[in-house]
């Protein structure tokens, strides 16, 4: 970090975890605040533009299309070299975060470089919640990769001389939502299909516990397994056209979900909450609050789509009170004609208004007039600077007698919506904001505004580890609204002092604990949990701070 880029630190620390993975999750767990920025994002984006040029370390599966057929083989050939085994000498894995390398933060299609992605994850998943990181497989679907148009800073990855995966395009066809997607993924054949199919039959009726008083990191990855229905899969970084159908058609028969999709949902949905807590210290009902506001998404990508459909369909807020743009501008749909109205997909069209509209929906301010937000929430990715002096203002204007809420989620900070100097500035500190990428403190008057980084390392690590240690048979989006009331009630005053909508991410492990204890109870609530952790909310948390792994080598004082 002192050689002044980012990137030297990510491969120091690439290479400290080859030599003692042990000793990495102790030095990152003594730093959380400092180092999680160095091996995911911000840097992990820029690291996976140029894996192919460093060194190269064992971490990782790859499962190319050539593979279709022995993708068990592949899973076994890793399992060997990598994981630990239980009594009986079968491997032991509690989840795999895999990608396609498609859509890689906001940079297009890396492919197979995108490894840094599931392996970054799976960093976060262990020192922010304490899964045990060696019994995890970070992997890469190799399924070929556009040219230079694919990818947003037109770099040659597919035809680089270092690239090591397929060196063919993707095979891609239009669905029947007109959408493009990747044909290997679908019908007979596919290999998502197959990659389930068979890490549920290698790795999906076991789960162990590890509690400290196993006296050995070896005795504690093989304590006492427990039966589960299936081994845990997370999907990232999937363009958003497969994203969707993919999640639809595996989550309800499959431990998966999509980090992209519900978790950056539930953690705007957290801020949300947190929004309501700084505006009403005194409430305990953030989803009945909920309820009373109107929002609006200022982009259809499947973050904004994602909140929506969660706001609506579990915590109740009407769809009346739901707004949604895209290119064309206020997405809607006429009832009395299928065809007619502004939508892209079927997802935009289930969260459109009922048109035609009586306003100018192209534009956001008379939107901003038409409908009244009290929260606005960017997503836009390519429109920087869109939520400028006038929005901010009329914001206030429709919010009289209360604070509006702001969130610029677009991610890097040279593509946010507004900064957290503008908006507080342009208001006089009365909105509420948030920011997708990290943003310096501002000075308002006499108070100091830290503002709250909305990124979803507050829900998957802790959504993960809670899911993974009941044993839970599906993850339904109802998790993802319990997520997030784990980590608005982990709102401290220090906080709310500083008019932060998210935790400090100083305290990062104990939010995950937090999350993981509200997944439980509601697993165990919803007759989902076949590992049954504690009575109460206090027995419950107590369970998985003993489950939470921690490497033998960190001192009792971090």
């Amino acid at each position: 970090m002192s050689l002044g880029h980012q990137l030297w630190a990510y491969a120091y620390m690439r290479m400290l975890y080859h030599k003692s993975p042990d000793l990495y999750y102790t030095v990152l767990l003594a730093e959380p605040v400092k180092l999680l920025p160095v091996v995911y994002t911000p840097t992990v984006g820029e690291a996976c533009q140029k894996f192919g040029l460093m060194p190269q370390y064992r971490r990782g599966c790859y499962v190319s299309l050539s593979d279709r057929g022995h993708v068990r083989e592949v899973l076994e050939e890793y399992a060997r070299a990598e994981l630990p085994t239980d009594a009986a000498g079968r491997p032991l894995c509690d989840c795999i975060v895999f990608s396609d390398g498609g859509r890689i933060l906001g940079l297009g299609d890396l492919a197979a470089w995108g490894m840094g992605i599931p392996i970054g994850k799976l960093d976060l998943y262990t020192v922010c919640a304490g899964v045990n990181p060696y019994r995890t497989i970070p992997l890469i679907i190799d399924a070929g990769c556009f040219g230079t148009e694919g990818n947003t800073d037109h770099l040659i990855v597919r035809d680089h001389p270092l690239y090591t995966g397929m060196r063919a395009n993707r095979q891609i066809h239009t669905s029947a939502a007109g959408t493009q997607v990747n044909t290997a993924y679908y019908g007979k054949g596919s290999i998502i299909r197959e990659l389930f199919e068979a890490a549920t039959s290698l790795f999906g009726r076991r789960c162990a516990t590890f509690p400290p008083s196993a006296s050995s990191l070896r005795n504690r990855i093989e304590h006492a397994a427990v039966a589960r229905p299936q081994c845990y899969h997370t999907f990232e970084d999937f363009n958003s056209n497969d994203a969707f159908p993919l999640l639809e058609e595996y989550k309800k028969d499959h431990l998966t979900y999509n980090d992209d999709i519900q978790g950056t949902a539930a953690v705007a949905v957290a801020a949300i909450m947190g929004a309501i807590k700084l505006r009403d210290p005194l409430c305990t009902n953030y989803v009945e609050a909920l309820q009373h506001e109107v929002f609006l998404f200022h982009g259809a990508g499947s973050a904004n789509l994602g909140t929506a459909t969660l706001l609506r369909d579990e915590a109740g807020v009407p769809a009346s009170s739901i707004y949604i743009t895209n290119s064309r501008g206020v997405v809607w749909y006429d009832p009395s004609n299928p065809k007619n109205g502004n939508f892209r997909n079927g997802e935009q069209k289930g969260l459109g208004a009922r048109g035609p509209l009586n306003f100018d929906g192209s534009s956001l301010l008379s939107t901003i007039k038409a409908v009244k937000p009290s929260c606005l929430i960017g997503a836009v990715g390519r429109d920087p600077n869109c939520f400028n002096k006038q929005v901010i203002e009329t914001m206030l204007e429709v919010n009289p007698g209360r604070r509006p809420v702001v969130f610029a989620l677009s991610n890097p900070m040279t593509k946010a919506e507004v900064t957290a100097v503008k908006a507080y500035g342009w208001s006089s500190g009365r909105v509420i904001y948030g920011s997708g990428t990290a943003m310096p403190q501002v000075q308002v008057g006499s108070v100091l505004r830290s503002p709250g980084q909305v990124n979803n390392v507050y829900i998957f690590p802790g959504v993960s580890f809670g899911a993974i240690c009941c044993a839970a048979s599906t993850i339904p989006e109802k998790f993802f609204l319990a997520a997030a009331r784990g980590v608005a009630k982990s709102l401290d005053d220090a906080d709310v002092k500083v008019d932060s909508v998210v935790p400090s991410r100083a305290r990062i492990r104990e939010v995950s604990l937090n999350v993981a204890t509200e997944v439980v109870l509601e697993a165990q609530r919803l007759g989902l949990a076949a590992h049954r952790l504690g009575e109460d909310r206090a027995a419950v948390m107590a369970k998985l701070r003993e489950m939470m792994w921690s490497p033998p080598l960190r001192d009792s004082r971090l």
